[in-house]
């Protein structure tokens, strides 16, 4: 969802209050839904945990989209894209990812403008938990292997 890169990174977009629509879709306040993972809550289930990366990339916050990455996965650094904005999430379904699973998948389609355009991003997910905590894994490609990230 952001360019990797090796450049420092850019303030984050937009300030949420707590009171603000979670970018996340699911119509609740932001400090009741994503703002908490990103205040340090972890997120109880793989979807909650993809929610809140897509709320992060929506607003630039570069640091939480790292922390909820997998270290074995992990880039080095995720630069946000100034031209892009991430307008719209639907999940379009998961496997596993709950309370007492120790991995999960999540699909779904992010919709964005770049330079103007609108696009989509669809995507099959496997979160894992690391130290006791949901974090991505990475992509699933069409033939059902992981990517190489």
């Amino acid at each position: 969802m952001a360019r990797r890169a090796t450049r420092r990174r850019p303030a984050a977009r937009t300030e949420m209050t707590t009171t603000m629509a979670c970018p996340c879709g699911l119509g609740q306040a932001y400090g009741q839904c994503c703002g908490a993972a990103h205040e340090g809550r972890p997120p109880a289930t793989a979807e909650a945990l993809m929610r809140s990366r897509y709320a992060a990339f929506a607003l630039d916050n570069a640091d939480y989209v790292l922390a909820s990455w997998h270290p074995d996965t992990r880039p080095a650094e995720v630069e946000p894209d100034p031209q892009l904005r991430w307008i719209r999430l639907e999940v379009l379904g998961s496997t596993g990812g709950g309370l007492f699973d120790a991995e999960g998948v999540v699909e779904f389609k992010a919709h964005f403008r770049d330079h103007g355009r609108a696009g989509d991003m669809h995507e099959r997910s496997r979160f894992v938990r690391h130290d006791g905590r949901w974090v991505y894994w990475g992509p699933i490609l069409a033939d059902g292997t992981l990517a190489n990230i």
